[in-house]
């Protein structure tokens, strides 16, 4: 299978990037690079500006600081985000903590990658993101009675929509994605989160205890040991009807 980390031919046509960073050097370095490989580029300053040219402006991708001068980056992609954009985000910082990755992908964000960095993989990491953007154009993931919509960010269950956050969301895609296996919590904090394993951590025993009530209880079964497993025989969507995300 190939990787799309390591593939250099591929540039959607006229793809149009817009980076929102307010350290002048990086801008610069940025968008002569991204020029040079074929994107279209715009670019803002700040926080506010970013958030009004990704909700105005036709982008195919957004680059982001999460230290912006006036508005951070986390409540830039919280309110993109609110307000229904689905423009892929890929997050520049030189916060690497996990807990600050964990924030930024939980507030939205597509991917995630801390200073310094290797521009080859910046632009791979593009690359990819536009690629499964065009993937999932006209998809559908779907079980019984459940369907997720990956082109409209829906998820029905027997008729009835469902409110998902956004990691919530990435988490149904995945079991959807692998009707019946047991996904360990290893490789759900890995392709949810981008993380290594943490064994002190609980965020995805929490996540999927938010999608199961949301889906109803019986919807994801906990296999002792391994992790867990979407139901392929159960109507899910019978329980709790009052949901907050």
């Amino acid at each position: 299978m190939k990787n799309a980390l390591d593939e250099e031919s591929f540039i959607a046509p006229a793809s149009r990037l817009l980076i929102v960073e307010d350290e002048p050097q990086i801008v610069a370095f940025l968008r002569k690079g991204l020029r040079d490989a074929g994107y279209e580029v715009e670019h803002t300053h700040s926080g506010a500006e970013g958030l009004a040219a990704a909700r105005q402006v036709d982008v195919d991708l957004v680059v982001l600081d999460l230290c912006l001068p006036d508005l951070d980056g986390t409540e830039v992609l919280r309110r993109l985000r609110a307000g229904g954009s689905h423009v892929p985000v890929i997050v520049l910082t030189a916060r690497g903590d996990t807990a600050d990755r964990v924030q930024g992908l939980d507030q939205g964000a597509d991917d995630y990658l801390a200073k310094p960095f290797a521009f080859a993989e910046l632009k791979a990491r593009i690359r990819a993101r536009l690629r499964r953007r065009e993937d999932e154009a006209a998809m559908q993931l779907g079980v019984g009675g459940l369907v997720l919509d990956l082109r409209t960010r829906r998820v029905r269950a027997h008729g009835r929509e469902l409110e998902l956050t956004a990691r919530e969301f990435a988490l149904l895609e995945e079991f959807l994605r692998h009707p019946g296996e047991v996904l360990s919590r290893e490789w759900l904090l890995a392709r949810i989160w981008g993380l290594e394993f943490d064994p002190g951590s609980n965020v995805v025993d929490v996540y999927v205890g938010h999608l199961r009530r949301k889906l109803g209880e019986g919807s994801i079964q906990t296999v002792r040991g391994r992790g867990y497993r979407l139901s392929t025989g159960r109507r899910p969507g019978t329980a709790s009807q009052n949901v907050t995300p």
